[in-house]
């Protein structure tokens, strides 16, 4: 079984993120590059379909140069090699742009499934995967808190309010999960040794036929107009319990349209 983990590199979360001045896209040179979590979650997955089932695992990041550090990592996690899709085209892609890109790069790759997280930490919107499975024309199974896999068919349980549905679809399939779905394991120090001599292969927009029309921030169907850092965090306010703390600590959620 081949499987395709589509992983992006995102601002550490623990570290100020901040936009750039002139077209208030996220200033990634600003802050530390990390896995995003999720992704994590879905590398563990494909290592643990591979484990049960044979074949190899392709890692796929868009995104800049810096993007190595996030590619070596998941490599040294048991990935088998990765493919880069780099190119200043790309900048300032949309969500949408996003989903057209990998999807034109993943044209390049022999696949049965694509893992990718359910969002990501920087953006949040959740849609690349749907999105994705749209321009590939493939079934989309997505925030999976457990996949099985068998013969051609993929199974899983997707997460809901209420618990989860199952749902299956035919292989090729895309599939995205949720952090319930496994613990993502840390990468051994022969690992991480043997990480760097996997293959990355580089992908520019032209190599994988994308349209430099229809990605980055100038196409992008969505725009900041405007963008201004957020205040620094008020004091807070100290109730004094004399007899009426109670009351006062009602009053002030009443105000603040709490209860």
């Amino acid at each position: 079984m081949n499987i395709v983990v589509l992983v992006k590199q995102v601002p550490d979360t623990a570290t100020e993120r901040k936009l750039t001045s002139d077209d208030f896209t996220l200033d990634r040179a600003a802050s530390d590059g990390v896995i995003n979590e999720l992704d994590e979650y879905a590398i563990e997955e494909a290592l643990l379909l591979r484990e049960k089932h044979g074949g190899e695992v392709t890692v796929l990041t868009m995104g800049p140069d810096q993007a190595t550090d996030s590619i070596r990592k998941a490599l040294s996690m048991g990935a088998d090699k990765a493919v880069h899709l780099v190119d200043d085209a790309l900048h300032g892609s949309d969500a949408l742009q996003t989903a057209y890109a990998l999807s034109k790069a993943l044209g390049t790759l022999e696949f049965d499934l694509v893992v990718l997280g359910s969002e990501s930490t920087d953006a949040r919107t959740g849609v690349v995967g749907a999105a994705l499975a749209e321009y590939l024309g493939l079934p989309q199974l997505t925030l999976a808190g457990k996949v099985d896999v068998e013969g051609t068919a993929v199974t899983v349980q997707r997460q809901t309010d209420y618990g989860y549905d199952v749902v299956e679809a035919q292989l090729p399939a895309v599939v995205s999960v949720v952090e319930k779905i496994n613990e993502p394991r840390y990468p051994s120090f022969k690992l991480i040794m043997q990480a760097k001599k996997k293959p990355v292969a580089k992908l520019g927009i032209a190599d994988a036929g994308i349209e430099a029309d229809r990605v980055g921030v100038s196409a992008a169907g969505t725009e900041t107009v405007e963008a201004s850092p957020a205040p620094p965090r008020a004091a807070g306010t100290i109730v004094k319990d004399e007899g009426d703390g109670g009351a006062k600590a009602a009053d002030f959620l009443a105000e603040k349209k709490f209860v």
